[in-house]
C-alpha cells in the first residue's frame, strides 16, 4: 500500500478544530470535516483507488458524530494493522477560555441543552474524551493562541518531513501567575534572575527589547544559567530523538511572562534554532502583564 499522511483532528468543541483544518488545506491537504468515524474504512479504500498518487489527509472528527466515542477505537484499530499510519491531533482548551468563546460566538454546544448547561456540556465532553486525548500523537491547548499562532503551530507540524527521526522542539514562555502550559514536557522556572518590571524604564518594554534582554543577562549568574542549559538542551534532545520522542515543549516561565521568560525563551530557541530546522518559538502571555 502507497503510504500517505493521515492526520485526525479531534478535541473539545470550541478548541480551534476548524481553524486547524484550513490550515492544513492551506498546506496541500484533503480535508473532509465532521467525517462520521464508521466510513473512514470506506473512505481510505475509495481515495487509494480513486487517486492513485494517494494525497495526504486530513480529518476532523469529533463528537458532533453520536457514535464517534463508542465507535473510534474498534475502527482506527484494525486500520493500523492494515498498515494505515494516523497521526492524532488533539485540540483543548480551558473551561473559562471555552465560555467565553460559546459566548461570543452564540454557537450550541453538541453535548449542551435541555437540561444541561453549557458549563455541564463542557465537563462532559471533556471526561467523554479523556481515552482519545490519552491516545492522541499531540494535545494542543489553545487556550493563549489567536487563530494566526494556531494556523501556524498546525502548519509547522504538517510541513514537518513525513519520515523523520527528528524531534520538533517548541519553546515557550509563559507567566506563572497564567498557569503552567498543559502541553510543557519540560519546565524551566527562571524567577531566580532579576526583573526588570521594578526598573521604571523597562517595566513597559518586554523581553523581546534589546534593554531588557542586556540587563536580564548581563549578572553573571544568567549568563552561567544559560550556558549550563542550553548545554543540557543539547544532551537531552538527542536522547529523546533516540527514544522516538517526535514532539518536545520547553516552557520557560517568570512571574508574567513579558519580561525574563521571553529573554531566556529566545536565547534557548537561538540556540536549538542553530541545532534544527524544527523549532518554533511562542511567547504565550506576553500581552497579557
Amino acid at each position: 500500500m502507497q503510504r500517505q499522511r493521515i492526520i485526525i483532528i479531534t478535541g473539545l468543541s470550541g478548541s480551534g478544530k476548524s481553524t486547524a483544518i484550513k490550515a492544513l488545506e492551506d498546506a496541500g491537504f484533503f480535508c473532509v470535516d465532521n467525517l462520521p468515524v464508521v466510513l473512514l474504512p470506506k473512505f481510505l479504500e475509495l481515495r487509494t483507488g480513486q487517486y492513485p498518487e494517494v494525497s495526504d489527509l486530513a480529518l476532523v472528527m469529533d463528537i458532533r458524530e453520536k457514535g464517534f466515542i463508542s465507535n473510534y477505537a474498534e475502527v482506527l484499530e484494525p486500520l493500523r494493522q492494515k498498515g494505515y499510519e494516523f497521526e492524532i491531533i488533539f485540540l483543548e482548551a480551558s473551561g473559562e477560555e471555552l465560555l467565553r468563546r460559546y459566548s461570543e460566538t452564540r454557537r450550541h454546544h453538541p453535548l449542551a441543552g435541555g437540561e444541561r448547561s453549557l458549563v455541564e456540556g463542557i465537563r462532559a465532553e471533556r471526561e467523554q474524551l479523556g481515552d482519545l486525548r490519552r491516545m492522541a500523537d499531540r494535545v494542543v491547548d489553545t487556550s493563549h493562541y489567536n487563530v494566526h499562532e494556531l494556523r501556524d503551530i498546525v502548519s509547522g507540524h504538517a510541513l514537518k518531513a513525513t519520515h523523520t527521526d527528528r524531534v520538533e522542539v517548541h519553546v515557550m514562555s509563559f507567566g506563572f501567575k497564567y498557569g503552567i502550559p498543559y502541553e510543557a514536557d519540560l519546565v524551566v522556572d527562571v524567577r531566580f534572575l532579576a526583573n526588570p518590571h521594578f526598573v521604571p524604564e523597562l517595566k513597559d518594554l518586554d523581553g523581546t527589547s534589546p534593554e531588557v534582554c542586556a540587563f536580564v543577562k548581563s549578572p553573571d549568574e544568567a549568563r552561567t544559567f544559560l550556558k549550563k542549559y542550553t548545554e543540557l538542551l543539547g544532551f537531552l534532545i538527542p536522547l529523546y530523538q533516540k527514544e522516538g520522542k517526535s514532539y518536545l515543549t520547553i516552557a520557560v516561565g517568570c512571574t508574567g511572562g513579558r519580561h525574563r521568560s521571553v529573554v531566556v525563551a529566545e536565547e534557548f530557541f537561538g540556540y536549538l534554532k542553530s541545532k534544527t530546522d524544527r523549532t518554533n518559538l511562542t511567547h504565550r502571555d506576553i500581552e497579557l502583564s
